[in-house]
């Protein structure tokens, strides 16, 4: 009896097992990664570590073993190279593209973000050389997601455009204003789109006075405040990202069975 083939085989078979996000995902790794991958891969590759239940518990277990809790840990940023490879590629659908550059941001802002909310005290679980490595790994990948605007849907580019004002240049800024001027017009101030987008057109300004008063405005009338003490930066990530997070929110839910 061939002990060794039939446990490769029932090895292989789990392997494919699993939700069908999770063998997309897997997919799509597979094809863009095909050497030495991070840790969290296992989470894809490895039956002895891939988790049961539906794509929603998968993806929630998944990308919380990358950034977890919404917080940088040491092994956050080798793990982003799989979540940029998911952004980028046409066979993911838009909503989980959506999550991946969203979930980018959150990397990226991690610090950022956790200080605004806690200022002035130190947030409590900061890393900053994790959260340094995390922003440095999705900087590497914002050029090859930015030139995929054209083609993407219009919630995945609202995505893009946060990644654009947390990684400005001197070519991303000012295409900015165009890029976002069909979703302005199709989305008037005092929606949930409608201010985002004219939010970060604000911050794509880099005029910490400007930043500083729509930062207000919008607070005040419709999110929690934070200390005015607090860095202006981190006071309009903070912001960015929970309205980003607002509207994710309806635009990647799944469709309703008939």
């Amino acid at each position: 009896m061939d002990t060794n083939g039939e446990a490769e085989q029932a090895r292989n078979s789990a392997i494919a097992s699993g939700t069908p996000i999770r063998q997309l995902f897997r997919d799509v790794i597979a094809d863009r990664l095909p050497g030495l991958r991070p840790p969290q891969a296992a989470m894809l590759f490895n039956a002895e570590v891939a988790p049961c239940g539906d794509d929603r518990s998968f993806l929630g277990d998944f990308y919380n073993e990358i950034l977890h809790q919404d917080t940088c840990q040491s092994a956050t940023a080798d793990g982003l190279p799989l979540v940029a490879a998911l952004a980028v590629d046409d066979r993911i659908p838009a909503r989980h593209r959506f999550q991946a550059v969203d979930l980018l941001f959150r990397a990226a802002t991690a610090a950022e973000r956790h200080l605004a909310e806690t200022w002035p005290a130190t947030p409590p679980h900061a890393d900053p050389d994790s959260e340094a490595r995390a922003r440095s790994a999705v900087q590497a990948h914002v050029p090859d997601l930015l030139t995929r605007w054209s083609a993407e849907c219009p919630a995945v580019r609202l995505a893009l455009a946060g990644l654009a004002v947390v990684f400005p240049t001197h070519r991303t800024l000012p295409a900015l204003t165009p890029r976002l001027q069909t979703i302005t017009h199709q989305h008037p101030q005092g929606t949930d789109i409608g201010d985002y987008v004219r939010f970060a057109l604000v911050l794509a300004t880099q005029n910490d006075d400007q930043i500083l008063t729509a930062t207000e405005k919008l607070t005040d009338a419709h999110w929690m405040g934070t200390a005015r003490g607090a860095p202006t930066r981190a006071r309009a990530l903070l912001l960015l990202g929970q309205m980003l997070t607002k509207i994710g929110t309806a635009l990647t839910r799944p469709p309703a069975r008939q």
